[in-house]
């Protein structure tokens, strides 16, 4: 029998003291987690999106930019994620997409694949851009985030090769449509409600703007862009 829930992992969770459960998962009763994701069908929902939507930066906010990379699996599409050292002052022990901080002059594509290689050792010549999903801020660490998508052209070797960096995974996407995976909250704040987005493996769990990203990306390809989340801060 499938449990609830999955285990999870042993990431933090700073839920507040006001918060209630949120909505289902937009992907419910669409066969989703038992047949696999196409990375090319979701390539094209990208595409279709027209262009991102861009979102007005939170005060304060520093350009950024992480790479959503796609690659045909065994069961579909997976996804290039990576945990974030619990050494780190922000985000600790948080699974993210490799990314960071835009240098001058950067363009959120080369800030992507430049940060992609410098955590995971992903050539650049195996990454085909695609697209982005839309923008979004994040509060703690005040970052405005770019979301560039590609794919990969073959599975790389990777090693881990940043302090921030503990674990490389590539997860298939039809994991995340499991039932048992995907779940909402909304957090409240003096500012307002804030969407909160999860995915519980059995080992980790995605939450935050990893989460927010993941649920966009599989919204407009399973559903469509008309159901995808609003650009909402993040934790």
């Amino acid at each position: 029998m499938i449990p609830d829930r999955r285990a999870g992992g042993a990431q933090i969770i700073p839920r507040p003291a006001q918060w209630r459960p949120g909505g289902s998962a937009p992907w419910e009763g669409i066969a989703a987690g038992s047949q696999p994701v196409d990375v090319d069908a979701a390539l094209d929902a990208v595409r279709r999106l027209g262009g991102p939507l861009p979102m007005q930066p939170l005060p304060e906010a520093r350009p950024s930019a992480v790479l959503v990379a796609l690659l045909d699996g065994p069961f579909g599409a997976e996804v290039l994620l990576t945990r974030r050292g619990w050494h780190l002052s922000n985000h600790k022990g948080e699974i993210s997409f490799p990314g960071g901080r835009m240098d001058p002059g950067e363009s959120p594509v080369d800030t992507a694949l430049r940060e992609a290689f410098e955590e995971v050792g992903l050539d650049p010549a195996l990454v085909e851009v695609h697209g982005e999903l839309n923008h979004l801020s994040t509060v703690v660490s005040q970052s405005y985030i770019v979301p560039v998508v590609a794919r990969l052209r073959e599975r790389p070797e990777l090693v881990a090769g940043a302090s921030e960096v503990d674990r490389i995974l590539f997860v298939p996407l039809v994991e995340l449509t499991r039932a048992d995976t995907y779940r909402h909250e909304v957090w409240t704040h003096p500012g307002g409600d804030w969407p909160i987005h999860f995915f519980e493996l059995d080992d980790e769990t995605i939450w935050g703007a990893t989460g927010r990203m993941l649920t966009e990306l599989l919204t407009i390809t399973l559903v469509g862009s008309a159901g995808a989340p609003a650009s909402d801060p993040q934790p």
